[in-house]
């Protein structure tokens, strides 16, 4: 059976459905601007059927209630058949922008600064959540600052298997000796949540804690534009994006990507400089492309893995459409198990 494709033109906020033989079909877009501010709720936009006699087509979509799972699915959704009756990996990928925090509501250059969410920003959190609920996840990364973690905590408190997060803490023998956990049981039940400076935000130098409004008529628009929005140029005794990109791509192809090759599902909340760096990689954009890329906050993109590829399968269309995830028929089964168990629990 082929799987499900739906790709997105955010350009115009239209969302296209096709199959082919191959089982996948994806198209580009002018815009890269990932808009913030799409429902809450994802609905079941329900199957259908291509009018082609050896296509099979099954869309499968968030629903808008995510009940909470009481007992650990099996994760029968890592792997599937390819055309040659082999079994294939397919890890999901999940990445999001941290919530709100309490500079960006105050419009201040933050960096690595490490600041908390804003209500709004804890909120963000729980709705990206949300959105996620019904996506497998094995293992989370997080940055080191304490508004990326909020954001990966409580968005796992969401999620319908829920199993409970847990931050590994490996600084030294210490430290990672104390967090040992020693019921195989309540570790089945966990997931385990590290953090990494790799991934943290830019660090913008002599510009953290100003205003970013004063600080363009202080020094000039143009000038502050080259520092925030330039490929190679850093602020004052700051760090450029590229210069992010390549402590956040390295640790990804490090740490994360091995993880995906394995099978494990994969969930990281960072910011929106080094998840630039991440996506610039995943979608080989140019230097040119990744400094148009707008991220928002709390808003989860997906991605699948598969036989050393990436492939984009949702994120927001339009500030007024619906966000839609185009589930893989392994995605699929695995929300389907979660379906199955809750009415056996409910």
């Amino acid at each position: 059976m082929a799987a499900a494709a739906s790709f997105f033109s955010q350009s115009v906020g239209t969302i296209h459905v096709c199959a082919n033989s191959s089982g996948f079909c994806f198209g580009k877009s002018s815009s890269r601007s990932i808009s913030n501010g799409f429902p809450t709720d994802v609905r079941l936009l329900g199957k259908r059927i291509c009018s082609s006699s050896h296509c099979k087509l099954h869309v499968v979509h968030e629903s808008n209630s995510c009940a909470l799972m009481m007992d650990r699915v099996s994760s029968s959704s890592d792997s599937s058949i390819d055309n040659n009756g082999k079994r294939s990996i397919e890890s999901a990928l999940i990445l999001i922008r941290h919530g709100e925090s309490l500079w960006n509501e105050k419009n201040l250059f933050t960096g690595c600064v490490d600041v908390p969410l804003t209500k709004k920003g804890i909120e963000e959190a729980l709705q990206a959540g949300i959105r996620i609920c019904n996506i497998p996840i094995d293992v989370v990364y997080t940055s080191t600052l304490i508004r990326a973690q909020m954001t990966a905590m409580l968005a796992m408190t969401q999620h319908r298997h829920k199993k409970v997060p847990i931050i590994t803490h490996n600084e030294n023998e210490q430290a990672n000796l104390w967090n040992q956990i020693y019921s195989e049981e309540t570790k089945k039940q966990s997931i385990p949540v590290t953090p990494a400076w790799q991934l943290n935000e830019r660090m913008y130098g002599e510009l953290q804690g100003l205003n970013k409004q004063e600080t363009a008529e202080r020094y000039g628009k143009e000038l502050v534009h080259g520092w925030r929005r330039s490929y190679d140029i850093p602020p004052p005794n700051g760090e450029s994006l590229e210069m992010c990109s390549k402590r956040a791509v390295a640790y990804f192809r490090e740490h994360i990507e091995p993880q995906l090759q394995s099978g494990k599902h994969v969930m990281v909340a960072a910011h929106g400089n080094s998840l630039r760096s991440i996506i610039m990689y995943l979608d080989k954009l140019t230097t040119q492309e990744v400094i148009n890329l707008e991220l928002s906050t709390g808003i989860p993109l997906l991605y699948i893995y598969k036989e050393g590829s990436f492939m984009k399968r949702g994120s927001p269309v339009g500030p007024t459409e619906a966000g839609v995830y185009a589930y893989t028929e392994t995605l699929a089964l695995y929300r389907q198990e979660l379906d199955e168990m809750s009415q056996r629990t409910s």
